[in-house]
This record gives structure tokens, sequence and C-alpha cells, in this order.
């Protein structure tokens, strides 16, 4: 066994909750995701593999998890201000009704709505006006989290891959590895300057590759994967009788 380091890339499991319900908010395990209403398609359940230190979870898991053993399982609390903060007063305004108009919307008590751009929760309606929360739902909070730490993970492609993932949003891409560069195949142009942010960020959290390069997949690339596709699909159906 061994103990977790800042830098390190670790398998977790994880469920969240509420302290004071035992709500959970977050889990790892899709069966528990399905029972507690949290699933959603397409969201990927099981392992995850994050950058201890990065930021990819709740300061204070993060800050909990630092010095554990890896193989075990660990209860930890967060208080509210190493979790989702506490609740600011600036962040709960009264919205007249001819903005919820605007977007047709008929307000009502715990409706989630977007207010330019920000994300708010109704809480009284009356008199022309909205009183909306725009604090995040679970500020000041206390938390539980149960944590099953898994392997340190070694590979750095699979590090590669797996930082993609949480930090830039970038799934589905194929990585090669040669030597100590690393070639990821992406299905669109880049936003100018990733490159550059992608080899600066992943030289510093993955010393083990020097260099960083984003290809652009050919459209006759997409041609065959998409053939492919289809044929395994044509493959996999029954004859008929």
């Amino acid at each position: 066994m061994a103990e977790m380091k800042k830098k390190d890339f670790v398998e977790l499991e994880y469920t969240g909750r509420i302290k004071d319900n035992d709500l959970v908010f977050d889990t790892t395990d899709e069966k528990l995701a399905k029972e507690t209403g949290l699933h959603q398609e397409g969201m990927e359940y099981g392992p995850v593999t994050v950058c201890i230190g990065e930021g990819q979870i709740l300061p204070g898991l993060e800050e909990e998890l630092i010095g554990k053993e890896t193989g075990k399982k660990y209860t930890v609390e967060i208080p509210p201000e190493k979790a989702f903060g506490k609740k600011d007063a600036k962040l709960i305004r009264m919205i007249p009704m001819s903005a919820f108009r605007k977007q047709q919307i008929m307000p009502e008590i715990g409706m989630q709505v977007n207010i330019d751009g920000s994300i708010g929760i109704i809480k009284t309606a009356s008199g022309g006006r909205c009183l909306v929360d725009f604090n995040h739902p679970l500020a000041s909070k206390e938390l539980v989290y149960d944590v099953k730490v898994g392997n340190i993970v070694t590979d750095d492609k699979k590090k590669l891959e797996s930082y993609l993932k949480l930090a830039f949003g970038l799934k589905d891409v194929k990585v090669e590895m040669q030597d100590k560069k690393a070639k990821i195949n992406i299905k669109r142009e880049a936003p100018e300057g990733l490159e550059e942010q992608l080899n600066k960020k992943i030289k510093e959290v993955i010393p083990g590759i020097e260099n960083v390069e984003l290809v652009l997949e050919k459209k006759e690339d997409k041609e065959k994967k998409s053939a492919e596709v289809k044929q395994e699909k044509s493959e996999e159906k029954p004859e008929k009788k």
C-alpha cells in the first residue's frame, strides 16, 4: 500500500451526502445513482482517476486524502468553507416578473431558473417579484464522503487520458504515445492556444511526457470509422428466419 501525495493520479470511488439529512448528491456508483434519482444517461460510472492537488475534486476531500493509503475505505467530513462555501447574501436577489415573462416562464417556488447566465432557485414569488437564490444549492452544507481509494496510476497514457477528460473536457479522444511524446487525435479544430496550454500543464503534472501534439482527425479517417461502426451494427443484427 502507498500513501497518496500531490500530483499522484489515483483511482477513486465515492459517494457524497449532506450530513444533516443523509441525502446523496453525488456518486460514482451507478446502482446507487439509479436508486436515488441521480442517474444520468451518458454519464460514466465506476472508478474515476483524479490528479491529487489539481482541484478535480472538492478542496476538503482532496486535503483529507493526502497521506491516506491506497486500497482502503475512508469516511470524510467536509465543512462548508472547504466544500461549496457559505451562503452569500449578495447572491440572493429580487427579480421582477418581467424578466421571467421575457423567457415565457411562469415562476414557481423551487423552480431552477437562468437569469443573465446565472443559475438560481426561486424562493418566493409574490407582488410582481421573485426572490431568487443564486448561491450553490449545497452552500453552507456540511458534507460527508464515503471514499474507496484504488490504485495509484503509473501509466502515462492513462494519466493523460484521465487528465484530458476531467481538466479539459476532452472525451473520446485517441491518445498515441511514442517515447515521451503524446499525440492526441481530435475530431474538431482546437481553440487557438489550447495546444500550448496543454503542453505547459501536462509537463507539470505528468513529467514523463515532454511534448503534446494535437492532430485533427482527417475526413477519410472519420468516414472509415463511420463505415466500421455501421458494419459492426449490421453484423450484430440477428438473421431473419
